[in-house]
């Protein structure tokens, strides 16, 4: 037998040493498995409920054949300004909650929209119903006709966490990405219970606020846990640049809940009221007393009923007062402001809010 150079048979031994190493011959079952996860698990089940939401609006565009300058009125009669109509279309997002087709988005999504369509991560395309709109919460309630309609199971948003992890779903920059599959980020609950106000002097009361990024498009599509239940509807963001930087906020799931059920005709005009020790009927502020009080607050607590010999009159309260603080105590359910005045102690100290003025009443025995 010819004998080999002994470099050859190094190599040679090398490589057949490589070739039996179980380590290399496949991954590893524990590395395998960990790509599986909460995060992914909630993916799965959710994204084939999210929707692209269409939307034509019309407005009507004046042209000015001198283009603003200042010219005298006398030329402008004989070449006046013309207006025509210009459809646009606008995409946001939205989220499937009901096997009857119900479609929970944005009201800023869907205003003023002379048509709505909506289309399935599966490219099944839709026309859809305006059922309801809410613009303080910013909440709109679409239906569309189909079968075999995925759905997103609703969880609550009564027990969050901050900390913990929360994945946002939704359609960014639509038009561009050409794809009716969803975008999926992942952050954690940043902040509970703000209250933000907006441009138009409203105020945006209770919301989720996440660092999971939310872009353009995103509007109206859920914010999910780690179970993958739906604790949110996607809003709005805080940002210089056009795009995500990290704070963004969703309505609460049990806001969007009572919203669902006022547009379906479902929810109790009548309303829980809560009558206190003070001679004050409070009550949660919701769509119907939103109307009847005009008030700015999306949510929190007003007062509907006074008792004028009572302590609530005698301190100045009036129907329509939204209660901000009681006792020192940041207030945001009827109960738990009947519960702070069970008893009555000797000192009364309130915060509320009447026509976006704050005031202070104050009542001591």
């Amino acid at each position: 037998m010819q004998k080999l150079p002994t470099a050859i048979l190094i190599v040679a031994f090398g490589l057949a040493g490589l070739s039996v190493n179980p380590a290399c011959a496949a991954p590893r079952p524990d590395i395998s498995a960990s790509r599986r996860n909460a995060i992914t698990e909630a993916a799965q089940k959710v994204s084939p409920a999210v929707v692209s939401v269409v939307v034509t609006m019309v407005r009507v565009v004046t042209y000015d054949p001198f283009g603003g300058f200042g010219i005298d009125n006398f030329f402008r009669d004989f070449f006046p300004r013309r207006q025509y109509r210009q459809e646009v279309k606008s995409m946001g997002s939205g989220v499937i909650i009901s096997r009857s087709g119900e479609i929970v988005t944005n009201a800023h999504v869907v205003r003023n929209a002379s048509a709505i369509k909506v289309t399935l991560p599966d490219n099944r395309e839709f026309d859809a119903e305006l059922l309801g709109i809410n613009n303080l919460l910013d909440l709109a309630l679409l239906r569309i006709d189909g079968t075999d309609l995925p759905t997103a199971p609703l969880g609550t948003s009564a027990d969050l966490i901050i900390g913990e992890w929360a994945i946002a779903f939704g359609n960014p920059f639509g038009f561009l990405l050409q794809d009716a599959q969803p975008t999926v980020t992942v952050g954690v609950i940043s902040a509970l219970h703000r209250d933000v106000q907006t441009g138009r002097g409203q105020v945006m009361s209770d919301l989720v606020q996440t660092d999971a990024a939310i872009n353009p498009g995103n509007s109206g599509g859920p914010l999910v846990n780690a179970e993958g239940k739906v604790i949110g509807i996607n809003t709005f963001i805080f940002t210089h640049s056009g795009g995500s930087e990290g704070i963004g906020f969703a309505r609460p799931i049990d806001a969007v809940r009572e919203f669902v059920a006022e547009a379906r005709g479902a929810a109790d005009t009548k309303y829980t009221r809560y009558k206190t020790t003070l001679g004050a009927t409070v009550c949660n502020i919701n769509f119907h007393l939103c109307s009847r009080f005009d008030l700015a607050y999306s949510s929190g607590v007003v007062v509907v009923e006074v008792e004028k010999d009572e302590v609530a009159g005698s301190i100045g309260m009036k129907p329509g007062d939204v209660i901000l603080m009681a006792q020192g105590k940041a207030i945001r359910t009827a109960a738990a402001f009947q519960t702070q005045y069970e008893r009555l102690g000797p000192t009364v100290d309130i915060v509320i809010d009447r026509k976006g003025e704050q005031i202070r009443l104050l009542f001591r025995q």
